[in-house]
């Protein structure tokens, strides 16, 4: 699998960002800046790339 990496424009000083799995029928990952309302994106976990697939 090759990354698809895009050069970030402005990148923020402040932002926090969190990652988390929730368990349910479908495992979904869920990647969110904490210190902006509504910045968030969700994919199923099987899609999600492991750490060995980025190396």
């Amino acid at each position: 699998m090759e990354p698809d990496t895009v050069a970030p424009v402005e990148v923020a000083e402040d932002a926090e960002v969190m990652a988390s799995v929730e368990e349910d029928t479908t495992d979904t990952l869920v990647i969110a800046d904490i210190s902006q309302d509504d910045a968030y994106l969700t994919l199923p976990l099987v899609d999600a790339a492991s750490l060995p697939e980025w190396r």
